[in-house]
């Protein structure tokens, strides 16, 4: 079987790299990217199953990536799963109107639990 690829992009690398190496425990192919710009374009080289998308990055946000991701047809039905410590209602709001399929805040899950979510998106 196959492994599955996650895109994590997040900014705090050393937050970045335990999520990576915890993926990678648990069997799936991850890369990780610390910036929206990096993210668009490792999205088109790397095809991921997932993609794991923190809210808060420098320059452009996570909003404005899912904004960008959206005009790309081929990716518009990668699985995204919002992760991030910025809790603010307006922004929830909007990641689900650009269809993330979960908004999780970090320090509510343990790394194994983020991983068991994400597992549930890519059946």
């Amino acid at each position: 079987m196959k492994k599955k690829k996650i895109l994590i992009i997040e900014d705090e690398k050393i937050l970045g790299q335990m999520y990576k190496d915890k993926f990678l425990q648990a069997g799936f192919n991850t890369t990780l990217v610390t910036s929206a710009e990096e993210a668009i374009k490792k999205v088109s080289r790397i095809k991921p199953d997932l993609i794991l998308l923190d809210i808060l990055l420098p320059r452009e946000n996570g909003i404005g990536f899912l904004t960008r991701l959206m005009k790309k047809p081929e990716f518009a039905s990668v699985p995204v799963v919002a992760f991030s410590n910025f809790d603010d209602p307006g922004t929830r709001k909007k990641a689900f109107q650009m269809g993330v399929k979960d908004y999780l805040i970090k320090t509510s899950f343990t790394p194994q639990q983020i991983i068991e979510r994400i597992k549930n998106y890519l059946k």
